[in-house]
């Protein structure tokens, strides 16, 4: 979900942005209109999370997905290689595509438990070799969370944040690369944010694309082609608002109490069961079951009665998940409690 004030915004200047005569979707993406817009939001989104000067920030096509291969086409260099940490459906298929293009090394693979831990730093087996050391902050599918950023020594540090980025304050310097789709906690479906350390690029391999290549789009400031214009334009508003909540360090303090409300339920239900382990449980995605096929399908069902609306479960592994975007007031997992409390009653639980 998106924050109400946002959507309010957005449709006040639909049809008629700021007096052009225009909407934001109907603008040339090199009018001086859009330039500004461009440029304001890549400065809120510079001091959202204090990007310092030696990274460049991307607003690019393609979602998340494209960067599993524009990474190792840019980072790789020929006959190098990279290490992976599988934590999770999508850190396992972005291991796949870099295979394309590399040696593949992985430090990790938490499928032993059904992805419902983190390793920890001791137990990552990064290659000496590798060129950059890969892995997702967030795991969604399986409610899992990286609650320490991975030592890689002198090895570039690259992470997927598309579902917790702007929920709590990063140290870019830390990042060789971060990179996220807007539609978790930034904007609408469409853009994809990619911040890089700029003494990376420039290394591409030789069949890499111009549109994935990070030299050329840092030369052409995101603008080799089309950039997503309406969605750079919410990201701008939906940085405005998360200003307005105290920033990422007041995003921290309401998130954390949204999943506490909801996983201190759960440690003490009869009848749900939390997939993800103590000391790797995600803040933003809460993924939990009854055990029971039938009763977790019952569940949904009822769920969605009361207006507790995209509770089922990912298809890899069934059960539910609650999502707990930025956007999710208390109020929303309150409701949730209160369906899953009034759910075990009329079980006998």
């Amino acid at each position: 979900m998106m924050p109400e004030s946002v959507l309010k915004a957005a449709q006040s200047e639909i049809t008629d942005y700021r007096s052009s005569g225009m909407s934001v979707m109907e603008m040339s993406h090199r009018s001086k209109l859009f330039a500004d817009i461009f440029a304001e939001t890549k400065v809120k989104l510079k001091k959202a999370l204090n990007v310092p000067d030696s990274h460049e920030i991307l607003f690019l096509q393609g979602g998340a997905t494209l960067q599993f291969a524009a990474i190792p086409l840019n980072l790789m260099g020929e006959c190098g290689s990279a290490s992976y940490a599988v934590t999770g459906n999508f850190s396992n298929l972005a291991a796949k595509e870099a295979e394309k293009y590399g040696k593949v090394s992985i430090a990790c693979n938490s499928a032993d438990r059904d992805h419902s831990y983190i390793p920890a730093q001791s137990e990552l087996k990064i290659g000496s070799d590798a060129e950059y050391f890969y892995y997702c902050a967030n795991n969604t599918i399986y409610g899992t969370e990286w609650h320490y950023v991975p030592d890689t020594k002198d090895i570039p540090l690259v992470c997927d944040m598309s579902s917790d980025i702007l929920s709590k304050p990063v140290n870019v310097s830390d990042f060789g690369l971060i990179y996220a789709g807007a539609q978790k906690n930034m904007a609408p479906a469409g853009l994809t944010v990619v911040i890089i350390d700029k003494s990376l690029a420039g290394n591409e391999l030789s069949v890499c694309p111009s549109v994935m290549s990070y030299d050329t789009l840092i030369k052409k400031d995101s603008m080799l082609n089309t950039p997503p214009c309406w969605c750079i334009y919410m990201l701008g508003l939906m940085l405005d608002w998360l200003e307005s909540m105290g920033g990422v360090a007041g995003m921290e303090s309401i998130k954390s109490a949204r999943a506490a409300k909801l996983y201190d339920f759960l440690d003490n239900s009869k009848l749900f069961i939390p997939h993800a382990e103590r000391g790797s449980r995600s803040d933003m995605n809460v993924t939990f079951r009854t055990g029971n096929d039938a009763l977790d399908a019952d569940f949904v069902r009822g769920a969605s009665k009361h207006g507790l609306l995209n509770i089922k479960g990912h298809r890899l592994t069934g059960g539910m998940r609650a999502s707990l975007y930025n956007a999710m007031p208390m109020e929303g997992v309150e409701a949730l409690v209160g369906y899953m409390k009034q759910f075990e009653v009329e079980h006998n639980v």
